[in-house]
C-alpha cells in the first residue's frame, strides 16, 4: 500500500498516547520507526497521569520520554476530550506534522483525530474497525468517529476490516496489520517469567483467579457495584482473586463503604495498580481471568488463559471465535456458572489469530517508511 495525503514526508509524525492501554500499543511502532529513521514526535496527553497509570508503564516498555506532554488529567467525558482538543491544537498550530497516528478508543484518540482533520494532517488510527454495537459505551463514540476521521485505516483482526467495509470504507483506506500489542507482549513475556509476584502474594501457578473491572457502567452505580462484591465474595470461596483496583474501582468502594467489605473478604488479595510486567505475570500463571477489559480479553488469548469477560458485547469477537474468551454479561450467577464451568475443564490449547505475531509494528513502519 502507497499512503496517499502527507504534505511533507520528511515532516515528523505525531504519535499520541493518553491512556496505559495506548502505551503498549506505540512501543512497538517506536522502537520500528527509530530502527528505520523515520522521524516522530511522541505526544502524551496525560489523560493517565500518575506514576502507577502512566510513568511506569514508559519505564518498563522502554519508550523514550515524551517529546510533548500535554498535562490533561482526568475529568468528564467533555472535559478531558475538550481540553485535549484545546492542548492538542495549540500545539499543532506551531509543528508541521505529516500525519498524526492515533491509537485505540480512549478520548485522547477522538480529540485529537478531530483536531488534526480540522487542519488538515492526515490521521491513521491504530487498532481501527473494531466494533461493540453498544452506543452507551465512550469508546464505541470513540472508535466510530476516530475511524471516519482516517484516512489510514490499521486493523489488528479481519473482523475490523469486515466492519469497515460494510460501513462503507474505501478497500485502499484499509490496512490489516496484526495486533500491535501482542508485540509487546511476546518481547516481554521473558522478561515477566522473571518476576515474583505470584511467589509474593503466597499463590500456586493456575491456582487463582484475576480479576479487573473499570468500566463505568459496572463500576460507577452502588446497586452494580454491591453485586460484584456479592460476586467476588461466591469467587473466594472457590479459588482465590486477586484483584488490581483500577482507581475509578477504588473510589467507587470508598464512596460507597465497601472497602471493609472487600477488605475482610478471605482469599480476596486487593492490589494497587500494577506495572506492565508484574501484571502480565500475574495473567500468564492465573486459571481464569475475570474482566471487563478489553485489553485483557487480546492477551489472555496469546497466554491460553481462559477469560470470562464481564460485559453484554465485546469489540474483539475474535478473542471468542480463535481465543480463550467468552462473555459472561453484566451477570454474576452467568458469572460464576461459567466460572465453575472453567476450573472444571482443561487449559485450552489453541493458536493466536492471524497476525497476532509480535511483527505489527515493523508492518506499520514499512507503510510509512514507502513515503519517506
Amino acid at each position: 500500500m502507497v499512503l496517499e495525503g502527507t504534505r511533507n514526508p520528511g515532516q515528523p509524525i505525531a504519535i499520541v498516547a493518553g491512556a496505559r492501554p495506548n502505551f503498549m500499543k506505540i512501543a512497538p511502532l517506536v522502537r520500528a520507526f527509530r530502527e528505520r529513521s523515520i522521524p516522530y514526535e511522541l505526544i502524551h496527553t496525560g489523560q493517565h497521569y500518575d506514576k502507577k497509570m502512566s510513568e511506569i508503564f514508559f519505564e518498563e516498555l522502554d519508550i523514550p520520554k515524551p517529546d510533548i506532554s500535554l498535562g490533561v488529567g482526568s475529568g468528564s467525558q467533555a472535559e478531558q476530550t475538550g481540553r485535549t482538543m484545546i492542548a492538542f491544537e495549540e500545539h499543532a498550530l506551531q509543528k508541521s506534522y505529516s500525519w498524526v497516528v492515533v491509537v485505540g478508543d480512549v478520548n485522547s484518540t477522538v480529540a485529537c483525530s478531530l483536531v488534526a482533520a480540522k487542519l488538515g494532517i492526515p490521521v491513521a488510527h491504530l487498532e481501527a474497525g473494531l466494533r461493540s454495537h453498544d452506543w452507551l459505551m465512550p469508546e464505541e463514540v470513540n472508535r466510530v468517529v476516530t475511524d471516519r476521521l482516517s484516512t489510514l485505516l490499521l486493523t489488528p483482526s479481519q473482523d475490523g476490516d469486515e466492519n469497515l467495509r460494510a460501513e462503507g470504507v474505501p478497500e485502499e483506506r484499509i490496512s490489516f496489520v496484526g495486533n500491535i500489542m501482542i508485540d509487546t507482549l511476546l518481547r516481554l513475556l521473558p522478561k515477566a517469567e522473571e518476576r515474583t509476584i505470584v511467589r509474593d502474594l503466597s499463590l500456586e501457578s493456575r491456582g487463582y483467579c484475576v480479576g479487573t473491572f473499570h468500566r463505568p457502567s459496572n463500576v460507577d452505580g452502588e446497586e452494580k457495584l454491591q453485586e460484584l462484591c456479592a460476586l467476588w465474595e461466591k469467587v473466594t470461596e472457590c479459588i482465590p482473586l486477586v484483584l488490581p483496583l483500577h482507581p475509578r474501582t477504588r473510589n467507587s468502594l470508598e464512596r460507597f463503604d465497601l472497602m471493609s467489605r472487600c477488605e475482610d473478604m478471605p482469599g480476596l488479595h486487593l492490589l494497587e495498580p500494577l506495572g506492565y510486567l508484574d501484571f502480565l505475570a500475574l495473567n500468564r500463571e492465573a486459571r481464569v481471568v475475570l474482566t471487563d477489559s478489553g485489553g485483557i480479553q487480546e492477551e489472555t488469548t496469546v497466554l491460553g488463559v481462559p477469560c470470562l469477560t464481564y460485559r453484554e458485547n465485546t469489540e474483539r469477537p475474535v478473542t471468542i471465535t480463535h481465543g480463550t474468551n467468552q462473555l459472561v454479561g453484566s451477570d454474576p450467577k452467568r458469572a460464576l456458572e461459567a466460572l465453575h464451568q472453567v476450573l472444571k475443564s482443561d487449559l485450552p490449547q489453541l493458536s493466536p489469530p492471524p497476525l497476532w505475531d509480535g511483527k505489527a509494528g515493523e508492518r506499520i513502519a514499512e507503510l510509512f517508511s514507502s513515503r519517506m
